[in-house]
Parts: structure tokens; C-alpha cells; sequence
């Protein structure tokens, strides 16, 4: 049994080695494109190596005897060799077949037992430019020689681990070292009863090392492409153009960055479209250009795969005429304040859009399509020139020129002062600068007269009498010597009182007031109505204006019984 065993294992092995020749051999002849490992890995690998084998597990064995029970330990199996094969339906994943022999050439009554493995399962790795890690699990059948003499039985086997490859240029990329590959194995053994029987569950421990042969090659993916156009390819300056961006062959899961740049694009567009301005160009051809790469976020174009031949599109500006324009006013001539309307009549070779602007040497216009009105207010006797100016939408212009006359104008008559009516002081003895119930009606008139006349004033004049201006003047003269005495100027005050009644009583803005006394002899209150521009000084002469801080209107109070007995000065 044991020689039968050692044999499988080492045709096995070999066989290996040879199906690993030829495959080689075939790949110095043919060379791929010069790719890393990582850019077009393998899609079989075959293994071939030295390995260490640890079992870790004691078996109690009946001795001869037929008594005594000896507990006997493997030892480590420094004797190894390995090989697998893997084939992978990916970069990543793929099915596994290994097998492995231990110790199974030594003598098998000087060993400590012997052991060999066959097992497939699932294999994953990382296909890298220089190393390869991968982790595997497998799940098959141990033929096991026990620790003390015990024969070789089968038994199931299971094996997890893993390891690294160190990719090397040799044979063209296809041979790799590897560097290690730790595994743990767990085989159950049972060798049954009687003389050297007994049970195992080994808890092993793997390490090998040697060569992996890369056969095939799982193929990047199609080169990235990407195809630049224009639309319109003919245009006038200023007209929009869009240049895209087709891009083929993109992997679904991988990040896509497409550029567009040329003439007209100010800056690189990321996008699969780009406007184009074409607005400060001058005629001719221009270029655009497109640009795509794709990979992982970040890492976009590190693949010879992942970056498309740039792609080139062109259009051509062609020159275009500007706009032109006439220009008329209706009526051309005008009086001073008058409007008059300007036409403008524009028109684009190309039918582009137009915009209309105007402007005047004197006066103001205003008008933003094809008519405007010009009004003369401000503007000078005489010819005044207006100017009708277009644009269209790239910035070309055309003006034309009108005129109108403006007449000189007729002067207006000059505003005077109108005298209203008077007031009269003469029936309230006691109170002699009190309005009465009889300055209603006319107090009324002058108060209708400043609501008809909104921009006009008033002015009231009080009037006193010689008795009254001779007494004014003595207690004047005392005033002057007796700081506290008050003087009371009856012709102020009328004026004053007749002001605040027209203030409080008709509600006329007290701004629109103005008081004054005149130089008659009466008792009385003269009202006038000073329309806008007119001169009251210059209509009504000798008037004295009143400083209304120093007198104080009189309320208009019915007169008491105390009052009625003895008179009082008002």
C-alpha cells in the first residue's frame, strides 16, 4: 500500500511539471502585448513547490501486547512536494485542484508516519503588477500513515489558507515565485481497533514555496473609445455650436471623465457636452477636441485600456454683414415742451435679432423698440439732432440721423397779487383784535381761494388805527426802560389771529401764511392771494413783515361777564 501510494503521488507531480513545459515553451514563441500581470492576468496558474507539513496530533496505539495503550505524536514532514492547478472564470475567482505528498518516500518503519492530499474548492485572488495575494478553500480525501506504525488509510480532508505571488518579467510575464502559502488542514483518521489501530483528528499546519506557471490570459477590456462632433459645422460669428462627446465601449462600474477643449471653449468641459461661443472668432476653421478616460475614482486612465484616442471635430465661422438703419420724427417741428415721434426702421442681411437705442442733443428720448418719443422739455430754441442707432445680437451696429426744430416760445404773463377781502375790527370795543363771527364769510373766500390755487400763498396785512400806532409808540418807550413790560401791537395781533384762525378753523398749512402790517389807519385786516411767481413786495408796497416768535394768537373766547363790566385792552 505504501509503495503503491508513493507512486500516484509522484506521477502526479510530475505530470505537472510536464504539462507546465510545453505551455511555457509556447509563450516565449508568441509574446503578448507588453501588459502587466495585473493588466491581463492569467486564466489558468499551475503550481508546483516544496512543502513543509505539520500534523499536530496525537494518536493512542495499542501496543503488540495486547495491554499497553502508548500515546504517540507526529512529527513534522520535512519532505514534502505540492502542486495545483487553477482555473479562473474571472480577474478574481476561479475552482482549484491540489495535491500533496509528505514523508511518503521514507521508510515507513523508520518514519513517523507519512500523509497525502487531494483536494479542490475555490480559489480568489488580486491580480497585481507585482504581487498576487490569494486565499482558497478546498475539500477532499488524506491518505494518512500513523505516528507508530499505523497503515495508510483515507480519510476527509479540509484545507483553508492562503498565500502571495511574486510576479516576475521571466518567460514574457508567465512565471511567478511564490513567496509563500500558509494553509490549515484538518484530517480525521481512523485506523480502527486492535494492534497499531487507533483514531487522529489532525489539526495540521502547511507551508510551501515554489513556482506558479501562468497559462492563457483573461483579456482587458475593449479599448475605450470616444468620437467628437459638432453641430451646426457652419455658422456667423456668435451663434451657438455644441461639440459631443460619444463615448463606446465604457465599463459599466468603472468612473467615465470626458473632456472637450478647442477653439471657442474658454476651458476645458467635463462632460459629454460643451457649448461653444463663437462670438469673438473671426471667420475661418476651428478645431474641438475630445478626451475620455475611465477607472476607478481617482484613478482614472492608469490603464493603456482606460484612455481613448483623442477624437477631433471642426466648424467653420463664416463672415456675416452688418445691420442698417433710417431714421425719422414725426412732427419736425415741435413748441417748446411738445413730442414728437421717432421711427427707426432697421433690417439684418442674416435676419438676426435687433436692438434699438437712441439719444438726443438736447430735450430727453425714450424708446426701446422700433419708435420713440422725444420730448422737447429743456431743450434750446433751435434744431436739435437725434441720432437712431441698431445692434443685432454679435455686437454690429448701424446709426442714422434726424432732426427736429423747436420754436421759440411765447412768454407767459406775469403773475400779480390779487387783493381778497378785508376784516373788520371796529364793533368788539373790548376785544379790538378779535375775529368775529362776521370775518367768516370772508376768511372763507381767501381759504377757497388757497385750495383752488395749490402752488399759490396768502399774506394778511393788519392794519391799526393813528390812536393806536401813537399809544404803541409810548409803550414802546417805556418798554425800553421796564424789561418785563409787554407791548402789544394791535395791527400784529389782528394779523396774527386771522392766520390762526385760517390754520385751526379751514386747515390751510400754516407754511402758506404769511403775516404782515400795513401802514393805514383803520382797524381792519387786508387779504391777498400770491399766486406762483408773483411779487408781493414789488404789488403791494409798504408792508412790514411780523416776527410771529414775539406775538402770540389770542384764542376766539366768548367775553365774560367780569370783561363786560370793565372793558380790557386786546
Amino acid at each position: 500500500m505504501h509503495s503503491h501510494v508513493v507512486k500516484s503521488a509522484s506521477r502526479a507531480i510530475v505530470m505537472a511539471f510536464l504539462a507546465a513545459v510545453p505551455i511555457s515553451l509556447v509563450a516565449q514563441e508568441a509574446p503578448k502585448p507588453a501588459l502587466t500581470y495585473a493588466d491581463a492576468p492569467s486564466r489558468d496558474d499551475i503550481f508546483a513547490g516544496y512543502s513543509y507539513f505539520k500534523p499536530g496530533a496525537t494518536v493512542d496505539t495499542l501496543q503488540p501486547d495486547g495491554v499497553t495503550v502508548l500515546p504517540k505524536t507526529f512529527n513534522a514532514m520535512k519532505s514534502g512536494l505540492i502542486a495545483s492547478g487553477a482555473f479562473y472564470f474571472n480577474r478574481y475567482v476561479g475552482l482549484q485542484v491540489e495535491e500533496a505528498a509528505h514523508d511518503l518516500w521514507v521508510d515507513s518503519a523508520q518514519s513517523n508516519g507519512g500523509a497525502m492530499t487531494i483536494a479542490g474548492g475555490l480559489i480568489a485572488r488580486t491580480p497585481g503588477q507585482h504581487l498576487t495575494p490569494f486565499l482558497h478553500g478546498l475539500v477532499g480525501g488524506a491518505v494518512v500513515g500513523g505516528p507508530q506504525h499505523q497503515p495508510f488509510k483515507w480519510g476527509p480532508d479540509i484545507t483553508a489558507g492562503g498565500g502571495m505571488d511574486l510576479e516576475t518579467p521571466w518567460f514574457n510575464h508567465h512565471l511567478a515565485i511564490r513567496m509563500f502559502q500558509a494553509d490549515y488542514e484538518y484530517i480525521h483518521e481512523n485506523w480502527g481497533p486492535g494492534v497499531y489501530g487507533g483514531r487522529g483528528n489532525l489539526n495540521a499546519g502547511r507551508l510551501s514555496t515554489g513556482l506558479t506557471l501562468h497559462v492563457g490570459s483573461i483579456l482587458p477590456p475593449p479599448q475605450l473609445e470616444v468620437a467628437c462632433a459638432v453641430n451646426p459645422t457652419s455658422v456667423f460669428p456668435g451663434d451657438p455650436v455644441t461639440a459631443t462627446a460619444t463615448v463606446s465601449n465604457q465599463l459599466p462600474k468603472e468612473n467615465l471623465i470626458t473632456t472637450i477643449s478647442g477653439d471657442g471653449i474658454s476651458a476645458p468641459a467635463n462632460g459629454t457636452t460643451a457649448n461653444v461661443s463663437t462670438g469673438n472668432l473671426n471667420p475661418g476653421t476651428y478645431t474641438v477636441k475630445c478626451d475620455a478616460k475611465e477607472g476607478k475614482p481617482g484613478h482614472e486612465g492608469l490603464k493603456p485600456w482606460q484612455v481613448a484616442n483623442q477624437s477631433t471635430a471642426t466648424y467653420t465661422v463664416k463672415e456675416f454683414e452688418p445691420p442698417t438703419i433710417s431714421c425719422s420724427a414725426n412732427p419736425s417741428t415741435l413748441k417748446p415742451g411738445d413730442s414728437s415721434t421717432i421711427t427707426a426702421t432697421g433690417m439684418s442681411p442674416q435676419n438676426r435679432p435687433l436692438t434699438y437705442t437712441y439719444s438726443a442733443s438736447a430735450g430727453t428720448i425714450n424708446g426701446n423698440g422700433t419708435t420713440a418719443t422725444f420730448s422737447s422739455t429743456g431743450a434750446p430754441t433751435g434744431p436739435v439732432n437725434i441720432t437712431c442707432n441698431v445692434a443685432d445680437d454679435k455686437g454690429h451696429n448701424a446709426s442714422a440721423n434726424t432732426a427736429v426744430s423747436i420754436e421759440a416760445p411765447v412768454a407767459p404773463p406775469t403773475p400779480h397779487t390779487q387783493t381778497l377781502c378785508s376784516i373788520n375790527f371796529t364793533k368788539d370795543k373790548a376785544r379790538p383784535t378779535r375775529v368775529d363771527n362776521e370775518a367768516k364769510a370772508c376768511l372763507d373766500e381767501v381759504a377757497l381761494g388757497l385750495q383752488n390755487a395749490p402752488d399759490a400763498k396768502a399774506v394778511v396785512v393788519g392794519e391799526s388805527t393813528a390812536k393806536e400806532k401813537e399809544k404803541l409808540a409810548k409803550d414802546q418807550a417805556r418798554a425800553a426802560k421796564r424789561k418785563n413790560m409787554k407791548v402789544i401791537d394791535p395791527a400784529a395781533q389782528r394779523a396774527v389771529n386771522t392766520k390762526d384762525y385760517l390754520v385751526k378753523d379751514k386747515g390751510i398749512d400754516p407754511s402758506r401764511i404769511s403775516v404782515a402790517t400795513g401802514a393805514g389807519d383803520g382797524q381792519e385786516v387786508e387779504n391777498y392771494l400770491v399766486p406762483s411767481g408773483a411779487n408781493f413786495s414789488t404789488d403791494i408796497p409798504g408792508t412790514n413783515a411780523v416776527d410771529e416768535s414775539t406775538v402770540t394768537p389770542i384764542a376766539r373766547k366768548a367775553l365774560g361777564r367780569a370783561a363786560k363790566k370793565k372793558p380790557a385792552a386786546q
